[in-house]
């Protein structure tokens, strides 16, 4: 089934305010529980551990079917996207359209796996551990809550809900990969195992109504085997894993539209454990997804004039790339120069000599990060991008 995505989401974002999560990238545990307060959500919530700060780690059940979907998301801290699609999907579980979802299988969902990291904004959790690099250790409290829940659930299906940066394109390409997919593997030579080939599968039918709306723009990532990753883990117990990436799609930098991809990738998929039919999937278009390459940059400034004593840095074309700082309760995206550029590309190309207030600007061994760069910035006003 092909799902309109306008149609799906209408019922989540007809409803929301200004105020509500789509504000920033930054998605604090008070936020996301002052949001479902809102709802009416909150109280469905259990409490499943606590991270290293002493936060609760919650989580919400959903139906009553005998097909079990684990779902967690923001086992790094940095990447709210998807938590926010998550999110969407509960929302939609709770309506009449979804019975038989709810009657087919139970979905388990952990909407933030590493609160402090959520809180902080920050790829690890508190302890500074990457908690997708603790599945063997478990050294992690956040960690042994997933696999606790794991082991007592016994899920026949993981969804493993990330986002990734604007530096990955979809293969060879410009195009930005704005969700990337990977079946992981099992063992280090890549095995198509029964579990694997199942993950591949819902992978095939998402990506078959991702490119109706956004064509070339999906990835997959590298499959090279790591058994300290969790979804590796998961996927080497024998339970199909599916791995999300929630990317970049062009000026949407607080992925507003990504997680609309996002929440309809869940949506197919579940509808296609439901309904029974993922045996009739062939696997073979899995390989046909372009893999990631991270060659992209944010902007690329060309056509610059030239110093007046010759002696340009970056010629006649300049590379920056936004790195996400938190600010209070909001993401900064802070221009940085990229200073090796070679096979780099810019996604939103700017033609200096087009602009009045770029034509006489140049980079010069002096002060260039700081002096030009910001007033680089201030004529392009390239904080209207995020």
């Amino acid at each position: 089934m092909k799902y309109n995505i306008v149609n799906l989401i209408v019922f989540t974002f007809v409803h929301m305010k200004k105020s509500d999560l789509d504000q920033s990238r930054l998605l604090s545990p008070t936020t996301l529980n002052n949001f479902l307060k809102e709802y009416a959500l909150f109280d469905s919530l259990n409490i499943l551990g606590t991270s290293v700060e002493n936060r609760p780690i919650y989580s919400y059940k959903v139906g009553d079917g005998s097909k079990k979907i684990l779902m967690w998301s923001q086992m790094h801290g940095n990447e709210s996207t998807t938590t926010k699609a998550l999110v969407d999907f509960w929302l939609y579980l709770k309506t009449p359209e979804a019975k038989q979802l709810r009657e087919s299988c139970t979905f388990l969902m952990i909407p933030q796996l590493n609160p402090d990291g959520s809180d902080a904004y920050t790829r690890v959790n508190a302890n500074g551990v990457d908690l997708n690099r603790d599945a063997i250790d478990l050294s992690q409290p956040e960690s042994r809550v997933l696999r606790d829940v794991y082991e007592q659930f016994k899920p026949d299906y993981c969804f493993n809900l990330h986002g990734q940066r604007t530096i990955f394109a979809a293969g060879d390409t410009s195009i930005p990969a704005t969700v990337s997919f990977l079946a992981p593997a099992a063992d280090h030579d890549r095995t198509i195992t029964t579990a694997r080939e199942l993950a591949m599968k819902l992978i095939v039918i998402a990506n078959i109504n991702l490119q109706a709306h956004i064509t070339g723009a999906v990835g997959r990532y590298d499959d090279g085997f790591n058994i300290n990753c969790v979804g590796d883990y998961f996927t080497a117990q024998n339970t199909p894993t599916v791995l999300f990436e929630a990317g970049h799609y062009p000026l949407d930098y607080k992925r507003v539209k990504t997680r609309k991809y996002i929440f309809n990738s869940l949506m197919v998929m579940a509808d296609t454990i439901a309904s029974n039919t993922i045996e009739a999937i062939e696997t073979a278009p899995y390989f046909e997804i372009p893999e990631n390459k991270n060659h992209l940059r944010d902007i690329e400034l060309y056509n610059l004039k030239k110093s007046p004593d010759g002696l340009s840095v970056f010629g006649n074309c300049l590379l920056i790339q936004f790195k996400e700082v938190k600010n209070g309760n909001d993401i900064d995206f802070i221009p940085e120069i990229v200073t090796e550029s070679k096979g780099l590309i810019g996604m939103q190309r700017i033609n200096a000599q087009e602009h009045k207030n770029l034509m006489n600007l140049y980079f010069d061994a002096d002060n260039y990060e700081i002096e030009n760069l910001t007033k680089t910035i201030s004529l392009l006003s390239l904080h209207q991008f995020v």
